[in-house]
Parts: C-alpha cells; sequence; structure tokens
C-alpha cells in the first residue's frame, strides 16, 4: 500500500507544470549602493543594475548603504505587472510574475543615474520593450539607460 502510494505522489508531482511548484522559485539580490565595490568612481548604483530572473523569482533589494531606495519607473513595467515602492533605506523584496521589462530607479538619487532594469523570462519578455526604451529619462539616468539597454541586448541574444 505504502509503495503504491509512493508512486502515485511521483506520479502526480511529474506531472506538475514547474511554475506552479513554489520550490523553484530563487531570491536574488540587488545591492543598493554609495559606490560600485569594483569602482569607486562609479556612485550611487545598483549592483547588478541588470539581472534577468524568471517568473515567480523574486528581487531583494539590500541596503548596502543608507539614503536609497528602489522604485518602477511608470512606463517600464509590463502590462500586468505591478508598480512598487520602497522605502529609504530599507530592504525591500519584489516578487516578479509577469514577464517583461521592468525599470526602476531610486526616487533621490534617479537624476543621478540611480536606475537599474529587471529582465523576467518568459514568453512576450519583450512586450513592452520599444515602449520601456521610450520612456523619456532626466538628467545622468538618460546616459545610464543607454548603456543598461546595450546590456539588456547582450543578455537576451
Amino acid at each position: 500500500m505504502r509503495q503504491k502510494l509512493v508512486m502515485f505522489l511521483g506520479l502526480f508531482l511529474t506531472s506538475l507544470p514547474l511554475a506552479s511548484i513554489g520550490a523553484f522559485a530563487e531570491t536574488h539580490e540587488v545591492q543598493m549602493l554609495n559606490k560600485h565595490p569594483d569602482d569607486k568612481k562609479k556612485r550611487n548604483v545598483f549592483v547588478p543594475a541588470v539581472i534577468k530572473i524568471k517568473p515567480g523569482d523574486t528581487v531583494k533589494f539590500v541596503s548596502g548603504s543608507k539614503g536609497h531606495n528602489t522604485e518602477s519607473i511608470k512606463g517600464m513595467i509590463p502590462k500586468g505587472g505591478k508598480p512598487w515602492k520602497s522605502k529609504i533605506s530599507r530592504d525591500f523584496e519584489v516578487t516578479f510574475d509577469q514577464p517583461g521589462i521592468y525599470g526602476y530607479r531610486c526616487t533621490p538619487h534617479y537624476t543621478l543615474g540611480m536606475v537599474g532594469i529587471v529582465i523576467v523570462e518568459g514568453d512576450g519578455w519583450d512586450a513592452n520593450l520599444g515602449a520601456a526604451k521610450g520612456v523619456k529619462q532626466r538628467g545622468r539616468s538618460k546616459k545610464i539607460f543607454e548603456t543598461l539597454w546595450a546590456e539588456v541586448d547582450q543578455i537576451m541574444k
């Protein structure tokens, strides 16, 4: 009887789609820092600035330096994606279920270029790519996003 139960459970579990089993979701860390650890000339940065994850994964924004937060940028999240805004100097987690491009910023350091991108893999991941690239950026963020878009192109080849 026990052997039949084990066989049944094994068959049942292998028939489930992987996305429905939460044990496969991962948590990824993005540091919010005053200075880049590998290049002290780069200030007010997210490390890494571009990250690729799977649907259901979580990004934990870690306050490695005081005075930073994370906030999604209007027009830079896919349809069905949820906007977010954290408190200053606090760790914050966001779970991403919808494939697509998510642009984000540090509210106080946005014009200084403290921005980043989360790529959530899956069907239609690039559906909002054109719209996200078309969002008008201010200050140094405009130049930083040009660099980040080139990195997205390399990652998603």
